[in-house]
């Protein structure tokens, strides 16, 4: 994988690739950011660049021998590390019985999550782990002579699992042989060891932004421009969230925003209960989908009200219609208590409630709020 095509993280790139360029890239590194951001992916990239023949000042070129291998993880030096499963009964779990599935893994989802992977190798139920044994061989593994010549790359995905059998590789990250370098990923330091943390130098992968997350959806030819920039904002950051909503059935989210909307301003009863029983009937993750989506529509507005200079980003209805919310007398605070209602029913939403029956009081909830009386200088009244 090269650089070009780990959505976003333009920051993190530069960072890396200018310690890298000044000869101050450290022995023991670690990728942090929430799920879906990236870690894996920047991790797969910048492990292909180490073994570039002929890298750029920005990205592996992709052609030569060292790339062809590290793309397709079989470069000799490239040893990678994943929660694992045992096998069969009476097996260790170790990456090793795994890498031919985490190959398939990588070429199908490279943004695939963790409960991804563990579905992939029929875990079911079971905890996947980085083992005692597994340590042991990493020791024994990066202890030996480079295959090719060059660097050796350690590259541990979910550090969180290794729990506190990572005491045995505190040596190995202190002092690694010569020309090894360990890259660990996690996307929660809290469950990391600590004398694993003090050892490594982290770098943060912010959540991706929606321009980055729309661009990326429609220049694969996922979905349309249009659909990309709505799935990009309830996407939250997360890429795999991103993919996840393309595979949802196409909606147009929108109409149904301004319907609802016009019914709020217009005190229409009748638009509400529409709403809550057209929307009633779709699955849960649509309606916490569509609701998540009116959170960003409102966030956009109370952006585009005091800096209405700033691009929102949307397509040129959504946008407008955001521009025309920030216009309305709706005061700072009453944007506030419409997106607390909305997080409210999606909580509720998310543990089973009955669903008409959430939206209808969510709508009537929302029309109390924009019609709020408010003071003579233009807040709210108690």
């Amino acid at each position: 994988m090269n650089f070009e095509n780990v959505v976003g993280q333009q920051a993190a790139k530069d960072g890396l690739l200018k310690m890298w360029h000044n000869n101050v890239f450290p022995h023991a590194l670690l990728l942090t950011g929430g799920e879906g951001v990236g870690g894996l992916p920047m991790a797969l990239a910048l492990a292909q660049f180490i073994f570039c023949e002929n890298k750029s000042e920005s990205d592996a070129c992709g052609k030569c021998a060292g790339c062809s291998k590290a793309s397709k993880l079989e470069h000799a030096d490239l040893h990678i590390s994943f929660p694992s499963i045992p096998p069969k009964s009476g097996a260790k779990a170790m990456s090793r019985h795994y890498m031919q599935e985490f190959r398939e893994f990588i070429k199908q989802s490279p943004y695939g999550t963790t409960y991804d992977w563990l579905q992939h190798i029929n875990a079911e139920n079971k905890q996947g782990n980085i083992t005692a044994d597994e340590c042991n061989e990493i020791i024994d593994v990066l202890n030996l002579k480079s295959y090719e010549g060059g660097k050796k790359v350690l590259l541990m995905w979910r550090l969180e699992y290794l729990g506190k059998e990572g005491n045995k590789l505190l040596k190995l990250i202190e002092e690694p042989p010569g020309d090894t370098i360990m890259i660990f990923v996690a996307e929660n330091t809290e469950d990391v060891l600590q004398t694993i943390l003090s050892r490594t130098q982290e770098v943060r992968l912010a959540p991706i932004s929606a321009g980055d997350i729309a661009l990326a959806l429609s220049s694969r030819s996922l979905t349309d421009p249009r659909h990309a920039a709505q799935i990009a904002h309830i996407a939250m950051g997360s890429y795999s969230e991103a993919l996840r909503l393309v595979r949802q059935p196409d909606n147009d989210l929108f109409q149904d925003v301004r319907n609802l909307f016009n019914a709020l301003f217009t005190k229409n009863g009748l638009g509400i209960a529409k709403f809550a029983d057209d929307w009633a009937k779709s699955g849960r993750e649509q309606q916490k989908n569509f609701l998540t989506y009116v959170i960003q529509l409102l966030e956009l507005a109370i952006r585009a009200r005091y800096r209405p200079e700033s691009s929102t980003g949307l397509p040129e209805a959504e946008e407008a219609f955001v521009k025309k919310l920030a216009g309305t007398k709706i005061p700072l605070d009453g944007f506030g208590q419409l997106v607390s209602a909305i997080n409210d029913t999606i909580f509720y939403i998310e543990r089973n409630a009955h669903g008409k029956t959430q939206l209808h009081a969510l709508g009537i909830r929302m029309q109390y709020i924009v019609h709020q009386p408010l003071t003579p200088k233009g807040e709210q009244a108690i």
